[in-house]
């Protein structure tokens, strides 16, 4: 594969992944374990939906490490592990992918409220975020994805971890937002342009959003990244919000409705598309046929 810079500087639209956890207990997680637990005894789950994922055409495929940080394995019973639960989770999609698509190493939140607004020392998590970063990487994984963060100040504790634990190693840093009557704002109240700015500073290679809207909330999202930043932009949206149908959860949004929303996202700059909650190896490949159909029209 061609370095991913290389393939951003060129205007490559890249396909991600969709959701984990749905797969993972459509696979036998049970409810409030941890999804790490899945990295060191089920690796083979991990390679089954690694390869959906790559067939249904995604460029990046991403690691099942998003509570891989100490803070969130102590929490899940892991406590200790986290060398061996993140290196396994890269080792699992490298199994499965080979050179056919980057190995994305996901990071979410610690779980932990940063002073002064919480208890948590803010040293204490970026060193926790290092130690996890420097297991991804030397695990052999091709990128960072800081993901799902909230809190302004963690996301940049997680870039700079990243940054400074693998140089080398591009990196994709997207927060969640919400809209309100002044635009979209996290729920700790960073702006949109203040994520870019600041995700800038620390190290991030593309800036964007994950989770917490459908996809036309995320074309919105997408434009207002595009007023304020170069860098080029990712954008992974859930199917929709979530729904309580007959006790299940459901995510309305169809593939279709995605792929109708492609060429919007291209046009705000965005650079990689994937999904989150609820999305599926469907909704993927629904992308990847958009994708191809505004590169052969350009």
């Amino acid at each position: 594969m061609r370095p991913l810079r290389e393939r951003l500087a060129a205007g490559d639209v890249l396909v991600g992944d969709g959701a984990w956890g749905t797969m993972l207990m459509a696979r036998g997680l049970p409810p409030g374990v941890a999804p790490e637990t899945f990295n060191l005894d089920r690796t083979e789950v991990l390679e089954d939906v690694a390869r959906l994922y790559l067939e249904a055409g995604a460029d990046l495929i991403t690691t099942n490490t998003f509570g891989g940080s100490p803070a969130r394995l102590r929490e899940g019973g892991l406590e200790g592990q986290v060398c061996e639960v993140n290196r396994a989770a890269v080792l699992a999609v490298r199994q499965a992918v080979g050179d056919r698509a980057y190995v994305s190493a996901s990071i979410g939140p610690s779980g932990l409220v940063l002073q002064p607004y919480g208890d948590a020392d803010p040293q204490a998590v970026a060193e926790g975020f290092g130690e996890q970063a420097r297991a991804l990487a030397e695990a052999g994984a091709d990128l960072f994805c800081v993901e799902t963060m909230i809190d302004l100040h963690e996301a940049r504790l997680a870039v700079s971890a990243a940054r400074a634990a693998a140089p080398h190693l591009p990196i994709v840093a997207t927060m969640t937002f919400e809209a309100t009557r002044r635009g979209f704002y996290t729920v700790m109240g960073a702006s949109v342009a203040e994520a870019a700015r600041q995700l800038a500073e620390a190290g991030a290679d593309l800036v964007g959003s994950n989770c917490g809207n459908g996809i036309a909330a995320m074309v919105a999202i997408a434009q207002a990244f595009h007023a304020v930043t170069d860098l080029p932009i990712a954008i992974q949206s859930n199917a929709g919000l979530p729904e309580i149908v007959d006790g299940q959860l459901r995510y309305a949004e169809p593939p279709a409705t995605f792929a109708d929303a492609v060429p919007q996202l291209i046009a705000a700059g965005v650079r990689l598309i994937g999904g989150c909650c609820g999305t599926t190896p469907e909704h993927v490949r629904a992308i990847r046929a958009a994708v191809a159909r505004c590169a052969a029209a350009s």
